[in-house]
């Protein structure tokens, strides 16, 4: 299904005073049905991580760190089991998971000599078992999973999608028995930033000729369009040239060997 701009842009303006729970998107998808949840679920939290962006720096500041820590401290000591930092990070509008980081790294200056590395801080958000406090390992873990837009359940979940559409669109390729190189076999070729697939002989879609191909499994709207234009896509039309003239001689190579 084809989601017009028009059609965005009410679903867009729709999140504006929605908080980002599985509740909301509950909500959502009651409101636009004929959406499915994929969509809607990437197009919440596209608009959720800009809204994060444009407020990130006042989460930050030390005056906030500093409030934030106190009043997750006075909130446990009250009830451990409570979710305090999950309820913090709502009320605060921010997401849980990058709340549970704040207070995480506040509580390992505070207790080790040494500010706490960023590999640690990871490896600790990935398993909060490794957190040397039990109360606070609870509180990290109900950020965590309760976390629909970021955190390592979601990258989790984002990876394992990207692989699926990957692997989707190389049996579409090898269906329609089109000749192409993946980014593996590109990169054995020396090639540093390439798309996923590269076709070895283009072909004509609706009058545009397609010379590669980048598989995104998540919602493209203009802002997204033109960050990947600006971090990859340009970077492919310049190379295009190169790597097809590449690919040639490659073939002309092959069939010469075979001549002999």
């Amino acid at each position: 299904m084809i989601l017009t701009k028009a059609q965005y842009d009410e679903i867009a303006q729709c999140l504006v005073s929605v908080p980002p729970t599985r509740q909301s998107l509950r909500k959502l998808k009651q409101r636009f049905p004929s959406q499915s949840q994929a969509t809607l679920l990437s197009i919440f939290s596209q608009e959720y991580q800009k809204h994060i962006k444009r407020t990130h720096g006042k989460h930050h500041t030390l005056e906030a760190i500093e409030n934030y820590y106190q009043r997750y401290l006075n909130g446990v000591v009250k009830n451990g089991a409570a979710p305090v930092l999950l309820e913090l990070a709502n009320e605060v509008e921010y997401a849980p998971s990058l709340m549970a980081r704040i207070i995480l790294e506040r509580f390992l200056q505070e207790h080790d000599e040494t500010p706490p590395s960023k590999s640690v801080i990871n490896s600790m958000l990935r398993d909060p078992s490794q957190i040397p406090d039990g109360v606070l390992a609870n509180q990290v873990y109900q950020c965590i999973v309760n976390d629909c837009c970021y955190g390592p359940l979601v990258d989790c979940i984002k990876h394992a999608i990207g692989h699926e559409h990957e692997v989707l669109l190389r049996d579409l390729l090898l269906e329609k028995n089109l000749s192409f190189l993946d980014e593996d076999q590109l990169r054995a070729k020396g090639y540093d930033k390439t798309p996923d697939f590269i076709l070895q002989v283009p072909v004509a879609v609706e009058g545009h000729i397609i010379h590669w191909i980048e598989s995104k499994a998540s919602f493209g709207d203009e802002c997204s369009h033109h960050a990947y234009l600006h971090d990859q896509f340009w970077s492919y039309w310049n190379r295009k040239d190169s790597i097809q003239k590449s690919l040639a001689l490659s073939r002309v190579c092959r069939e010469a060997m075979k001549g002999k």
